[in-house]
């Protein structure tokens, strides 16, 4: 039942913007930190964003510092990536993720993804 739906990639050019969406369900979203995380071709996948289960703290690749704005509505149950002066090197598959746990027990999900491609 839990699901993670991204939204919001395309193709827009270098210095341009997006605005991805991740919408979720079947869990209790409000108890979990939210991040998203990229992965190009022929690379490993790495951290973007984290945001805590209040919102309250945010921490960010020093890549995307600056440009990248995480945030998280519980109300919604939606998790948010603005994404400001795109680059070329920005592009990558971004993957939305819910994690939550203890070293008893732990709960980690993922998103399908959404393409972002950065290209004149």
């Amino acid at each position: 039942q839990v699901q993670l739906v991204e939204s919001g990639g395309g193709l827009v050019q270098p210095g341009g913007s997006l605005r991805l969406s991740c919408a979720a369900s079947g869990f209790t979203f409000s108890s979990y930190v939210m991040s998203w995380y990229r992965q190009a071709p022929g690379k490993e996948r790495e951290l973007v964003a984290t945001i805590t289960s209040t919102g309250r703290s945010t921490n960010y690749a020093d890549s995307m510092k600056g440009r990248f704005t995480i945030s998280r509505d519980n109300a919604k149950n939606t998790i948010y990536l603005q994404m400001n002066s795109l680059k070329p090197e920005d592009t990558a598959v971004y993957y939305c993720n819910a994690a939550r746990g203890s070293m008893w027990k732990k709960y980690d999900y993922w998103g399908q993804g959404t393409q972002v491609t950065v290209s004149s």
